[in-house]
């Protein structure tokens, strides 16, 4: 055997070993940027709920956020600490300030998701929340919490009290 057919032969033979390492060196690399694509899981602690109590008339709107019993409060804010003028207090940008306000200092304590409960005045007076209520959930939902549910928890009376004004009505 002569020099030049040793040197072809052996060609031959390390030629589909480079394209086999080549080949798997190309599924490699495809597995590794695969792995990375996916996204991580973050570990997280237990989740910690609470009730946000949203009051709104149409003179302010008042959140106020307790733990899931409902006797600790954790936050309250009013449309009216605010806005300088009274009659802002009830407004849907008192009620977004208010209510990041109450979603920084919850977030601070460790609550993850909280459940949402709206109340008008009722009685005698209005069953339609004010218009700061939306505007409240609204902010309350962009701060990044978890939302169980929205309830609305209006007092209504079966059989109501007098209201006010008498016999003929409030007369202007």
């Amino acid at each position: 055997m002569s020099e030049t057919e040793v040197k072809e032969a052996t060609v031959e033979v390390e030629a589909p070993v480079k394209e086999t390492e080549a080949a798997v060196e190309e599924v490699e690399s495809k597995a590794k940027v695969e792995t990375k694509s996916q996204p991580e899981t973050k570990k997280e602690g237990p989740e910690k709920w609470g009730i946000a109590h949203i009051y709104s008339s149409y003179n302010n709107t008042i959140i106020h956020m307790t733990d899931l019993t409902g006797g600790e409060t954790v936050a309250i804010s009013s449309g009216g600490i605010h806005v300088n003028a009274d009659r802002y207090e009830s407004s849907p940008f008192a009620a977004m300030k208010a209510a990041n306000a109450v979603v920084e200092s919850a977030r601070t304590k460790g609550f993850t998701g909280f459940h949402i409960r709206v109340r008008a005045v009722g009685g005698v007076g209005s069953r339609v929340p004010g218009p700061g209520a939306q505007a409240a959930i609204r902010a309350l939902a962009r701060g990044g919490f978890k939302i169980g549910r929205i309830d609305d928890v209006t007092p209504i009376p079966h059989d109501t009290t007098r209201k006010k004004g008498g016999k003929r009505g409030r007369r202007v």
